[in-house]
């Protein structure tokens, strides 16, 4: 009998999962306790940008013309409990206010909420970024909750997801992590994955606290990679040398490898930072604090960028204050591809010039509604023209491709001043030079 697959949380993890498995196959019901996100989800519509993640929901969502009818959403979790052989768990740990350690109240709820109504043998798979041991409190949890007892499982098997990539990535995996206690667990999954598996994708099969850990190593371990090349910009501009051609030359070195070598305003979203601070949290919590203490620097060093770059500008305009410049600045999400602006270091640097009396104006692709509602009192452009327009200096602080196939010649007949800093080292200076800009990048001669 084919298998029927749940997701609890229907956030930008469970939307897109829930699709992706309906995809692959499976009927699946989704539940969330937002009545707003299952009416938009139920006429085929996401709550964020993801590139792909609409089309593939509107050719699985039941009521939707020409769609396969396999995905359904609910707020009943004893629909859900009926419904599923596997419960996939997708709902937010954000970081606690005023505290480094992650908030696991919605993963809790989403666990009392559902066992109660197991009554039958069930595996439920936990998916969320959770700290180490966590998947062993929730397992006694719902064996004691649920009334099949035993006969209900966990396994945690944590997501990868890159926002802009999420449904590749989810189709497609470079690896699928399973936490199991038993065969069963082991061969369920294997069974939901067959296709990627199929594919080649590697099944690494762990403990609950290995499969826990392996997400916030994974990202910790990116977020170090960010942060080092950026500590180099930092000695290349002290020194005179150029980051660029650093990053280049380390990264032909194999062990190395060139990804994530690119300077910049540094690294944001609701993933990396709020993961390596509850990472050191936990650490803390089970005597291991000093293992991870590098980490506290790695963080210092990504919210520095976002002032040195405030103050580059600054010195870009003369020096002194910035009352009576236009400042505009392109991007606003905290990487393109996406509408996220959580933690973004572009609206960061924005509201910092804003504070400081500058006359920001911004442009995003994607990013300029929820920019709005975080920082209504910035200005806003429907296009990159309009933001540059009596600019006296434009900052490029998302790397999004339509940035990079600006024509600079075209928007130095609408600035005040051809002053433009690269946030991110994505344009291209020679170009940028040669329509008369003044180009300045972190870790970069000026010349």
């Amino acid at each position: 009998m084919a298998l029927k697959i749940t997701v609890i949380g229907t956030g930008y993890l469970g939307a897109t999962h829930a699709a992706a498995m309906a995809e692959l196959g499976f009927e699946v019901l989704g539940l969330d306790v937002v009545p707003e996100k299952i009416e938009m989800l139920q006429r085929g519509e996401v709550p964020m940008y993801e590139p792909g993640l609409e089309e593939l929901l509107r050719k699985h969502v039941a009521g939707i013309e020409g769609s396969s009818g396999r995905l359904r959403f609910t707020m009943d979790f004893a629909e859900v409990a009926e419904f599923g052989d596997i419960h996939f768990v997708c709902v937010n740990t954000p970081q606690k206010h005023g505290e480094y350690a992650c908030d696991m109240s919605y993963v809790d709820a989403a666990f009392a909420s559902l066992a109660p109504h197991l009554t039958g043998p069930a595996l439920v798979v936990g998916k969320s970024t959770v700290p180490v041991g966590s998947a062993d409190r929730l397992a006694r949890t719902l064996t004691g909750l649920a009334p099949a007892g035993d006969e209900v499982e966990l396994a945690w098997n944590p997501e990868f997801l890159r926002e802009g990539f999420a449904v590749q990535d989810t189709l497609h995996p470079d690896r699928i992590v399973a936490g199991i206690r038993s065969e069963r667990a082991e061969k369920l999954l294997r069974e939901v994955y067959a296709t990627p598996l199929s594919e080649g994708t590697p099944f690494v099969v762990t403990d609950f606290p290995t499969a826990e850990l392996v997400k916030t190593a994974a990202n910790s371990f990116l977020a170090t990679k960010i942060s080092f090349i950026n500590a180099m910009a930092e000695v290349c501009e002290a020194g005179g040398g150029d980051v660029v051609k650093l990053a280049e030359a380390i990264g032909h070195d194999d062990r190395i490898g060139k990804k994530f070598l690119r300077a910049g305003i540094g690294f944001g979203g609701g993933c990396l930072p709020k993961d390596i601070r509850a990472f050191m949290a936990r650490a803390g919590e089970l005597g291991a604090d000093q293992a991870l203490t590098f980490l506290r620097e790695i963080d210092s060093i990504n919210m520095r960028r976002r002032g040195q770059m405030v103050e580059m500008t600054r010195e870009a305009l003369g020096g002194s204050s910035f009352l009576g410049k236009r400042i505009a600045v392109l991007g606003a999400t905290f990487k393109p591809d996406s509408d996220d602006v959580r933690d973004s270091p572009a609206l960061n640097v924005a509201g910092q010039i804003h504070l400081q009396g500058g006359q920001v104006t911004v442009y995003d692709p994607k990013g300029m509604d929820n920019a709005r509602r975080l920082f209504p009192t910035l200005g806003y452009a429907e296009t990159a023209v309009d933001a540059v327009r009596g600019a006296h200096a434009v900052l490029h602080l998302t790397e999004w491709r339509e940035f990079r196939e600006l024509d600079p010649a075209a928007l130095g007949e609408v600035a005040t001043d051809r002053v433009v800093l690269d946030g991110r080292n994505a344009l291209d200076p020679s170009v940028w030079r040669a329509a008369g800009w003044t180009y300045r990048a972190m870790g970069r001669p000026t010349a």
